[in-house]
């Protein structure tokens, strides 16, 4: 299997937690997953996101996709 490359996106759930005063497992609870997945997204290390999954996190965060993710420009 060859090796995974790197991909440009940054995820900033850590700041819209933060703004909304929400913990991990918080968000884990509301959105329908475990708390060890949020981690993996919320550190960059995810490798999909599904559209329904997407849509849960910007409901409870009421928030936009863009305001999730951003390609970093390096």
């Amino acid at each position: 299997m060859p090796p995974e490359e790197p991909h440009g996106i940054e995820i900033h759930l850590d700041a819209l937690l933060a703004e909304r005063g929400m913990t991990v497992t918080e968000l884990a609870e509301r959105v329908g997953l475990t708390p060890v997945n949020v981690s993996v997204l919320k550190n960059g290390r995810a490798k999909a996101i599904r559209f329904s999954t997407l849509s849960k996190l910007c409901q409870v965060l009421d928030c936009q996709p863009g305001d999730l993710m951003s390609v970093r420009r390096d």
